[in-house]
């Protein structure tokens, strides 16, 4: 039985963020298997429990669902009457959740930035 995990990410080094940047990133909360993967029939069961919050410097955090959709690919849907805002997770059914890890996000600007998992805590 996946646990319901509280996932903190941190923007990685990148072009302009040579350090990575600490205030930039996100809280996920997602039902992880013991070896650290989404458990997509949990997320399906409890996907109302699925939340991101996103933070960034200078801005209001954003607080939305963790949806699944077409060919398992999943998406930050922060506003329910329209997918323009949406962001969008590559392969996160495919990663491993480990602290230390890297993952891939397409945020509102366009641009595909990378993560670092710096924590994960059972909720």
């Amino acid at each position: 039985m996946a646990a319901m995990s509280h996932i903190t990410l941190e923007l990685a080094r990148e072009p302009g963020h040579p350090h990575g940047d600490r205030g930039h990133g996100y809280h996920l909360y997602l039902p992880l298997t013991a070896d650290g993967r989404v458990d997509g029939d949990a997320w399906h069961r409890f996907q109302h429990a699925c939340r991101v919050r996103r933070f960034r410097p200078g801005e209001e955090e954003k607080h939305g669902r963790i949806l699944r959709g077409p060919g398992g690919q999943w998406r930050f849907d922060y506003d329910e009457r329209t997918d323009a805002d949406d962001e969008h997770g590559f392969r996160l059914r495919e990663e491993t959740f480990l602290p230390g890890e890297y993952l891939s996000i397409r945020e509102d600007d366009g641009r595909l930035h990378t993560f670092q998992i710096i924590a994960i805590r059972p909720e």
